[in-house]
């Protein structure tokens, strides 16, 4: 199957938490491939990081301070977040990619955080008119697999799985992120039985 795998970064977890950085590479899982032709990588505009400040976690303040100013200084509006994803996902050879498929969303624990998001700054009827309904998450992957005795219990944290499979740290920037959590995906694959075509 192809998937979209995605990431996002934003300000904190909470619900009015903004999104500052939106990434996507497609990949197949026949040949085991990234298309690193159709990826692409944006920061999305939010207040100064002085302005959000008194509100973010000890966390985000000490590990996304750059990130945040960053996407102050140069990231799109969010109505272009919408308009850059309509001309990616019209794109012929996104299209041609995908076969003229509704496209399968997939990343490491989007249910939580990423879907919400994306469903609230891109409206629910935008998401259900590109995306199948269906999507494919690594870390409910990772719990099955614990489930079943094939992992260890811990492997659905992004880190562990990240170690357990040599593949080093988390980096938190989003292109990483969905690019490694693609290939983690095919790793296990790999393990536990699936051959390249």
């Amino acid at each position: 199957m192809k998937y979209l795998s995605f990431d996002l970064e934003a300000t904190g977890l909470e619900e009015d938490a903004r999104i500052i950085e939106f990434a996507m590479i497609p990949f197949n899982t026949e040949d085991f491939t990234l298309n690193h032709d159709l990826s692409k990588q944006f920061y999305v505009k939010c207040p100064s990081f002085e302005e959000l400040e008194p509100n973010l976690s000890s966390w985000v303040k000490e590990h996304n301070k750059e990130l945040i100013q960053k996407a102050h200084k140069e990231g799109v509006e969010l109505s272009e977040f919408k308009n850059i994803m309509e001309e990616y996902l019209s794109s012929k050879e996104v299209k041609e990619y995908f076969g003229n498929e509704k496209i399968v969303l997939f990343g490491k624990s989007i249910s939580a955080i990423d879907l919400p998001f994306l469903n609230r700054d891109l409206g629910w009827e935008w998401m259900n008119t590109h995306f199948h309904h269906r999507n494919l998450d690594l870390s409910c992957y990772a719990m099955g697999l614990v489930d079943m005795g094939l992992l260890e219990p811990g492997m659905d944290s992004g880190s562990k799985m990240m170690n357990f499979l040599g593949m080093g740290e988390v980096h938190h920037t989003a292109l990483e992120d969905a690019e490694n959590t693609a290939i983690m995906y095919l790793k296990l694959l790999r393990m536990f039985g699936k051959q390249e075509s």
